[in-house]
């Protein structure tokens, strides 16, 4: 036997347990962790991939729902989670791009701690106005709150959420000063809303989509780059001229040190569930825009975000306790 050939038949022979061990993976259900309780959008659109991923994976997905704590919860419980693949968070950017602006100390590191997965859906904000406010238009808003600051109350679902900090680039890009009341939850702010008590509200398109088409409230404009596909009527703030947009997104991480391979076939085959048609059908139907973006697509997207967030966040002088 030739040195060469020796050579070559222990390189398999050492390659081999690797490419089983590869093959077999993963050989135990893969748990992913929701931030939030039952029925969130990010709890949906979770449950809606995890048919497709056990499909893909050949193991069971196991979604787990971990609230509380603004998401640090379930955040540390998979950052301290082993690095095995069988792991995952699914998370909005909330946890990962404003949350260490704003909290002084968190029990993880949003990059250090965390492999980027998937990409999975974007979520636009829309401005609303109840019945009690008389305004068809952003420009009609705009002139009420210049003439009767009272007019400049409104809520969103919860103090620091990024509809709360996305509305103050709109205050300062139009010149008035809006007043922020938070609220626990969208419910209580929507049901104010309709009642007479709020004037306007920051929220999500699948928030108020379905009131606003039945007539009960009014979006105004829109946060993307275009018109949002459940809301083709109402403008973007950027076609109403100003110079602002911004989206909401849910994405998944694995604990740092996760084996790249674990990471590569994991972020497939969510890219692939929410790329497929029926997924892609039910995440527009809950207003989300799906995407489908691998690993080094949701890095470039997480840093981007984090830097651009972060001087709008210092600059509002918000405080946790506020």
């Amino acid at each position: 036997m030739s040195l060469r050939i020796a050579r070559v038949l222990l390189a398999a022979a050492l390659a081999a347990p690797c490419l089983a061990l590869a093959q077999a993976w993963p050989a135990k259900p893969v748990h992913v962790v929701v931030n939030v309780p039952p029925g969130g959008g990010i709890d949906q659109i979770t449950r809606v991939a995890a048919t497709r991923l056990t499909e893909a994976l050949g193991q069971p997905v196991v979604v787990e729902n971990r609230p509380g704590a603004s998401g640090q919860i379930a955040m540390s419980a998979v950052k301290n989670a082993a690095p095995d693949g069988l792991t995952l968070v699914m998370t909005p950017l909330v946890t990962v791009v404003t949350a260490p602006h704003v909290y002084a100390k968190l029990p993880y590191d949003a990059f250090a701690d965390f492999a980027p997965v998937a990409h999975t859906a974007n979520f636009l904000f829309a401005f609303t106005v109840g019945p009690a406010v008389p305004a068809n238009s952003l420009a009609d808003y705009v002139a009420l709150v210049k003439k009767d600051q009272n007019y400049g109350n409104y809520a969103s679902a919860g103090t620091g959420s990024l509809p709360h900090f996305f509305s103050l680039l709109f205050g300062e890009a139009a010149g008035i000063k809006l007043n922020h009341i938070g609220y626990k939850g969208t419910a209580p702010a929507l049901t104010d809303l309709l009642g007479g008590q709020l004037g306007a509200f920051m929220g999500t398109v699948s928030d108020v989509a379905a009131q606003h088409k039945a007539g009960k409230m009014r979006v105004l404009a829109t946060s993307g780059a275009r018109r949002a596909k459940d809301l083709p009527d109402v403008p973007t703030f950027r076609e109403l001229g100003y110079a602002i947009e911004g989206a909401g997104w849910y994405a998944a991480y694995a604990p740092a040190k996760t084996p790249k391979e674990s990471v590569d076939r994991l972020a497939a085959a969510i890219v692939e569930a929410i790329r497929s048609p029926d997924v892609r059908d039910k995440l527009e139907a809950l207003g989300m825009e799906p995407t489908g973006l691998g690993p080094a697509e949701l890095g470039r997207i997480h840093r981007a975000d984090y830097d651009k967030w972060g001087p709008v966040i210092k600059a509002s002088g918000f405080k946790p306790e506020s």
